[in-house]
């Protein structure tokens, strides 16, 4: 029997915890949700299941460690969790503290991964579940799975099949632990430097028409629903663009970026740096027309 700590959030967190509680080698002694945005979910599978839920605004408080020794877990599973584990909550378990991390690690460490693996034009994200150190996605890494970015994905597709491949892997990782099969893999033997993603924040959405096409396409499908969706301007008001369609044999010629260049069925045509897109799903409550400036 595998005695563990679930920390975790979210979707990311749900699958993974039942998987994790559907196998009988495996006892979830406790869960910990995010103190400032407690997953109402996570908490109603912890109660269906008559596992204790311990929330802490700091958990490497003393007093938060004293308790986490009480349940003498075997090994701390973090799955979207929101705080710093520091050293003695690190190691207080006997297999230490792993977490799953959506992104190929050492490359893309830190957040918001799956919008800038898209916005950087990838062909393929990846999954990772790796040892917490005391650095940011550091630690050494226990399994790692890549999947294929077409065209036709998106950030939600992204995220659907993110939240399986977490689940998936972390489950993985846990049995690896288990049955002592862990081979794991130093980060600097890959990339001494690696890469490190920050926060994307308000104002980060705002297209800059200045760039190429291919460039906007990725940009707008890194940001679509369920994501804030990328913005601009236009006659003053603001556009929510939640999708763009790259032309095929679109030219390329000197003209104004933002301006609009016609109609079409299902939405515009937008000049860019180099060639033009088609906007094709859109929310603006003025009127469009051909001459217009987008900004």
């Amino acid at each position: 029997m595998l005695s563990i700590g679930y920390f975790g959030d979210g979707p990311w967190a749900h699958e993974a915890f039942q998987k994790l509680n559907e196998d009988t080698s495996i006892a979830i002694k406790f869960v910990s949700v995010r103190y400032d945005k407690r997953d109402p979910v996570l908490l109603r599978l912890a109660r269906e299941n008559n596992i204790p839920i311990e929330i802490s605004q700091n958990i490497n408080t003393e007093e938060f460690i004293r308790k986490m020794k009480g349940y003498q877990a075997d090994l701390f599973v973090s799955m979207s969790f929101n705080q710093i584990f520091k050293r003695q909550m690190i190691n207080l378990p006997k297999y230490k503290t792993i977490n799953c991390h959506a992104g190929k690690l050492p490359y893309y460490r830190g957040r918001n991964i799956l919008n800038w693996v898209l916005i950087n034009d990838e062909r393929e994200f990846g999954i990772t579940v790796h040892y917490i150190d005391e650095g940011i996605d550091t630690g050494d890494i226990i399994l790692q799975r890549t999947y294929p970015i077409r065209d036709q994905d998106d950030y939600k597709t992204l995220l659907e099949q993110a939240y399986t491949g977490c689940a998936e892997i972390l489950y993985d990782a846990v049995k690896e632990i288990q049955q002592g099969t862990v081979c794991a893999v130093k980060q600097d033997t890959i990339d001494r430097i690696g890469m490190y993603c920050g926060i994307r924040r308000p104002g980060d959405e705002v297209i800059n028409w200045n760039t190429g096409s291919r460039e906007i396409f990725n940009f707008v499908r890194a940001l679509c629903e369920p994501g804030p969706m990328a913005l601009s301007h236009l006659n003053g008001e603001e556009i929510y663009i939640n999708k763009v369609r790259l032309v095929e044999g679109a030219p390329v010629y000197i003209n104004i970026p933002g301006q609009i260049l016609g109609k079409t069925k299902e939405g515009f045509y937008v000049k860019t740096r180099d060639t033009f897109v088609e906007v094709v799903d859109y929310q603006y409550q003025g009127k469009v027309r051909v001459g217009d400036r987008m900004e």
